[in-house]
């Protein structure tokens, strides 16, 4: 396929499938797209889901806010044009690990529906598995390990999600998981629980 426009050659139609490729791993690929609040247990979750899949004998890759935004994405702020990119970023990073067939784990805050429908579109429906971290607020400003919140509180970090920038709630999340009463062993496994028959061949 030639975009004549930039001149960009795709070779996407002959490079090997992601079906051949999740018959080698002998899984199927799909993202895992932790949403919710700074501090609701995204990363500490997908931390453990990792894990709990490694041991099954899957292949996975983590993708993490911070990671992300110190590396691949490290010139884009926190505007709101700033936050469709970075997500347009993450989910076409994503759509490349999950044609070589690998579970990717996506932990962040993707505020918005709009948002969070883009990076679907990206990765496609039918691969894109939407998980609600549904912590409180109050649970989340109360753990402020990084102490954001409090900095966000004083005015010290602008357009911060739940304090000065919505949060809007998936509406039809693939799985919601309520952690407030909850380890994050349970809430792991609720996950687990939800995702091995999507991913098993």
């Amino acid at each position: 396929m030639i975009n004549e426009g930039n001149n960009i050659y795709s070779v996407f139609d002959e490079i090997l499938s992601k079906e051949e490729k999740e018959k080698m791993l002998k899984q199927k690929a799909k993202v895992l797209w932790l949403t919710g609040l700074s501090g609701s247990g995204k990363t500490t979750i997908a931390k453990v889901l990792e894990r709990d899949l490694h041991l099954q004998g899957f292949l996975t890759q983590l993708l993490d806010g911070d990671n992300i935004r110190a590396g691949i994405n490290n010139n884009l702020g926190f505007s709101e044009e700033d936050r469709t990119e970075n997500i347009r970023r993450i989910a076409e990073v994503s759509k490349l690990f999950i044609n070589c067939g690998v579970i990717t784990i996506n932990c962040f805050v993707s505020p918005t529906e709009q948002i969070r429908n883009q990076a679907k579109a990206i990765i496609g429906e039918e691969n894109f598995i939407e998980i609600f971290i549904n912590t409180p607020l109050e649970v989340c400003e109360a753990r402020d390990t990084k102490g954001l919140y409090a900095k966000a509180r004083k005015g010290e970090v602008n357009n911060f999600t739940g304090i000065s920038a919505p949060f809007e709630d998936p509406q039809t999340p693939s799985i919601k998981v309520e952690t407030e009463n909850q380890t994050v062993e349970e809430s792991a496994n609720e996950v687990l629980v939800h995702i091995l028959p999507l991913i098993k061949v």
